[in-house]
């Protein structure tokens, strides 16, 4: 109470939150000495806590709002105790006989509880007694469930031990006595399980029933095997009558049975060997025969396009006419122009000459395109072959065996052909046939022609190159005397190499060969020697030149007609064009106006004001002039006339004219120029031709492209 004293004076906060001062010395009223001394065993500490955790309490607000003093309040509550305390005994002694009613139903109802739970222990014991029994019940069911499962399993084995290892009548009949079908390839399969069976199964081989069994098992395994082998070897004797078509047989008959194979080598390893090596001999002598065949109906077909003497540098005229062979002159343009024969190359992939119907139609062929269907041939015949090997025996490795025959006998034919072969231009696309035929067999990933393709190749550029180099060292040993001509049109040894160059370069355009590029490198160089020692045979300076431009333009020509491209050859001659069109148009204008260009080059750089040399004079410029307007139309008409005549292409003689004509421009004008400069020179202006007549002229000429 003291400390309610002390905190009398701090400010209480209400309910609805307004702060009032309350007094609490006029709630607990004055502390006695007693009540004083009494409070120093009480501690004040925490009670201003207590108080503002009161504010919020409904009694103690209540009490506050009142003003009524503690001890009365208190003391109020402690009657208020006394009075519900008697009135509570009363209500007890007033029910005192219910109580005692109350006090007896719940000593029945605890004896009758007390006899539920004596038969609820009962029945606790009977179902623990249950519970054990259907425990019993389940380690029994298991048991019996494991027996059961193991009786299955041993009855799944012994069922299959049965199946496997009996052998029943119908399977021994159709392996007597049954034809060779589809039902004997199931009955095949039937005893090859068994045999497995037999070997393999380790339970088997302790089983006294094997002991009964396996003497017919090996009965009919060798029945079975010697039946498939005989009619294995009348298949195969099917293969070498006449005019068999092998892949069709091979495709609708044999691969049916192909189970036959497998079973012989598994259960008749001598026997499959037997067989194997049949077939190998067999397929052997049948597809050399057949390739033999074709090769002699493919040989009267050959177009001869080339001859020893069929060389760039070699003299048509020393060339006897009985000399070409089979085919007349016709063919000699196909030696050196490719022509249409770069068409070989676009039907790759077409089917092989058929030569029966080939020769009825009495057309031949070069010998590019014979090849060409020979390889054809080859490459789908080994296709087949390899593809039937591997999947009818098993064996890609067969196919080497029994290629051996073919490829022998077509190289036989290639060593035939090559020595005799002088067409490099055919070569060379023999070479590009055997490229496309390596990617096609790439494309159809049979390796089985990579060595056999990669020899032919390697065989083939020998010869190219030999054949090449008699090209080339026919121009660097030709008979110069013998070749020239006193014609100043192309010469036919320069339009062979035209051709020849421009047919190996279009060849070479989708391959790249730095090796030809070289080749075709040292041809040029030997042309270039070839073709100026001709031109020094000719006793004018000027037909030199003119020979020389009608080759090149020729040359240049051609290239280009085998391609936009023509590379560092066709650069080559166009330097050398360029360069003798230059000194023909000085040669042509020095014919036709020598004293002007002449004056020109010496005197008209000169400056007539200087004291050095002797001073050009007007008489000296004015002889020049009157001769140059006197004549000038007349000789140009005169170069037109020989512009046409002397040019074979109409198109460079109009563009040489054309140079020509400029630079006579040029040189009249310096002229002009110089006129004006000397003393006196104004008086010759009425004799001076004007630039514009001489343009117009020039004009003129030039309507004519």
């Amino acid at each position: 109470m003291t400390e309610a004293q002390q905190d009398s004076n701090q400010p209480v906060e209400s309910n609805d939150g307004a702060r009032n001062v309350l007094d609490l010395g006029a709630f607990v009223g004055e502390l006695t000495d007693e009540d004083d001394a009494a409070s120093d065993d009480f501690s004040l500490q925490g009670l201003e806590q207590e108080l503002e955790d009161c504010k919020t309490d409904d009694v103690v607000s209540m009490i506050l709002s009142k003003g009524s003093s503690l001890r009365d309040y208190t003391r109020d509550v402690e009657n208020n105790l006394r009075q519900t305390e008697l009135e509570s005994i009363e209500d007890y002694i007033k029910e005192s006989d219910n109580l005692v009613s109350l006090h007896d139903q719940i000593h029945e109802c605890d004896t009758i509880l007390s006899q539920m739970e004596n038969l609820l222990s009962g029945f606790q014991a009977e179902i623990g007694s249950i519970s054990s029994d259907i425990k019993i019940l389940q380690e029994k069911s298991m048991d019996m469930g494991l027996k059961l499962k193991n009786r299955k399993a041993a009855e799944s084995k012994l069922s299959k031990f049965v199946e496997e290892i009996i052998v029943p009548p119908r399977l021994i009949d159709i392996i007597v006595d049954g034809e060779v079908n589809e039902d004997y390839m199931k009955t095949l399969e039937i005893l090859n399980k068994k045999l497995k069976f037999v070997e393999v199964d380790s339970m088997v081989k302790t089983s006294k029933a094997l002991n009964d069994v396996q003497p017919e098992l090996e009965k009919l395994r060798q029945k079975a095997v010697s039946k498939v082998f005989d009619f294995m070897v009348q298949k195969l004797t099917a293969l070498r009558k006449p005019k068999t078509n092998v892949q069709i047989l091979q495709q609708s008959v044999l691969l049916k049975y192909k189970y036959v194979i497998l079973f012989m080598k598994e259960h008749g390893k001598e026997v499959y060997l037997d067989v194997r090596a049949a077939y190998i001999d067999t397929m052997n002598k049948v597809l050399s025969t057949n390739i033999r065949a074709y090769i002699q109906a493919l040989e009267k077909l050959q177009l001869d396009i080339a001859t020893s003497n069929d060389l760039i540098g070699i003299d048509t005229r020393s060339t006897s006419l009985f000399l070409r062979g089979r085919e007349p002159l016709k063919n000699r343009s196909a030696v050196f122009a490719l022509g249409e024969r770069i068409n070989i190359l676009k039907e790759i992939d077409e089917s092989a000459l058929i030569p029966h119907i080939a020769e009825a139609s009495s057309k031949k062929y070069p010998y590019e395109v014979l090849f060409r269907s020979l390889q054809k041939l080859l490459m789908d015949t080994a296709t087949s072959e390899y593809l039937f090997c591997d999947e009818f025996f098993g064996e890609e490795s067969m196919f080497y065996d029994i290629f051996a025959g073919p490829f022998l006998v077509i190289d036989e034919h290639m060593n035939t052909i090559l020595p005799n072969c002088f067409d490099a231009i055919g070569l060379m696309l023999m070479i590009r046939i055997i490229y496309q035929h390596q990617l096609i067999m790439s494309r159809r990933r049979i390796p089985c022609l990579d060595s056999y393709l990669d020899k032919v190749n390697i065989s083939l550029w020998p010869r190219f190159k030999m054949v090449f180099d008699m090209h080339v060292n026919s121009l660097r040993n030709a008979n110069v005397r013998g070749l020239w001509e006193d014609d100043v049109r192309p010469h036919y040894v320069m339009r062979r190499y035209a051709e020849f160059t421009a047919s190996l370069i279009q060849l070479n355009v989708d391959y790249g060969d730095g090796q030809l590029e070289l080749n075709l490198e040292r041809l040029r160089m030997s042309v270039d020697d070839l073709l100026v020692k001709l031109a020094k045979l000719f006793q004018k300076p000027k037909s030199q030149t003119i020979f020389l431009i009608n080759n090149y333009d020729m040359t240049i020509a051609v290239l280009k007609e085998a391609g936009p491209d023509g590379g560092k050859i066709q650069m080559h001659f166009e330097e050398w064009l360029k360069s003798n069109t230059t000194i023909y148009v000085e040669e042509l204008l020095a014919e036709h106006f020598h004293d002007l260009i002449k004056f020109v080059k010496t005197r008209a750089s000169e400056d007539p004001r200087s004291g050095s040399g002797q001073p050009i004079t007007a008489s000296e410029v004015e002889i020049i002039v009157k001769d140059f307007g006197s004549r000038w139309k007349a000789a140009i008409e005169l170069m037109h006339n020989d512009v046409i005549t002397s040019f074979s292409n109409f198109l460079c003689g109009m563009e040489i004219l054309r140079a020509a004509l400029t630079q006579l421009l040029l040189y009249y004008t310096r002229l002009s120029d110089c006129t004006k400069k000397i003393a006196g020179g104004s008086a010759l202006n009425k004799d001076l031709v004007s630039i514009s007549s001489i343009m117009y002229e020039i004009k003129k000429y030039s309507r004519t492209f």
